[in-house]
């Protein structure tokens, strides 16, 4: 336990934020089974509507269950989202993709070219 708080305390010294203690349907690694952005969230989908609610009134962002990679729940090992683009990876189905974009607010959005690039990578991939 003495461990647990010395790391509190290093990550809200060296961040400047407030720590919070938490779980996503059970699981300690939160890291793994969520992804937020300033834009919203997404996690494991087994996370109780009340935590949800919780997570997402903590945060005072949207906060959505679901999953990447054809039903895969470690939301935050299988995506990388910023701002403006997700990554997911090849077998992420076109529901997910919809929700990814919904939840993180994606539509049209970035620099200019983010579209051309992503034209590039979805021929080069399905080439």
């Amino acid at each position: 336990k003495q461990w647990y708080q010395r790391r509190v305390a290093i990550t809200a010294g060296t961040l400047g934020v407030e720590v919070f203690r938490q779980t996503l349907a059970g699981q300690v690694l939160v890291g793994s089974y969520c992804s937020i952005t300033n834009q919203g969230g997404m996690v494991h989908p087994k996370t109780s509507i009340e935590d949800q609610d919780e997570l997402s009134s903590l945060l005072q962002l949207p906060i959505v269950a679901g999953t990447v990679n054809r039903g895969s729940d470690l939301v935050g090992a299988g995506m990388v989202v910023n701002d403006w683009i997700a990554f997911t990876g090849l077998a992420t189905t076109a529901t997910e993709i919809s929700l990814v974009e919904s939840i993180f607010k994606l539509s049209d959005k970035g620099p200019s070219n983010v579209n051309q690039m992503r034209s590039v990578l979805v021929e080069s991939m399905v080439s």
